[in-house]
């Protein structure tokens, strides 16, 4: 994949982030584009390390239960990895990652 291919694929994610952290209550990305960018690293970094240890099953791609679980899980790790940047609830994740997998599908963030 070309540069290019990946400045936008993560500039894409992080006004992902940042509408759905409008959109989703107990979902906050703080620092601005830049939080965004970076909380947006950390989630991309944690989706291939769980697809990577668990299969293509948990991709969010799949978009079955499984990937839906996983979404969930790791957008709430990511707060912990990140604590000054990302602020997320359970119920937030769980909203969150529904409407990250609307908006993935109208406007995919991943290269396929």
């Amino acid at each position: 994949m070309q540069w290019a291919g990946v400045i936008i694929r993560f500039v894409v994610s992080a006004l992902v982030l940042m509408i759905v952290s409008w959109l989703s209550p107990g979902f906050v990305v703080k620092g601005g584009i830049v939080g965004a960018l970076i909380a947006a690293a950390v989630i991309a970094v944690l989706g291939y390390v769980a697809e990577t240890l668990l299969g293509d099953k948990v991709s969010p791609q799949s978009r079955g239960l499984v990937g839906f679980v996983t979404a969930v899980v790791i957008i709430y790790l990511a707060q912990f990895i990140i604590p000054s940047l990302l602020s997320v609830t359970l119920l937030g994740a769980i909203i969150s990652a529904f409407i990250i997998g609307l908006i993935d599908a109208f406007v995919p963030t991943m290269l396929r």
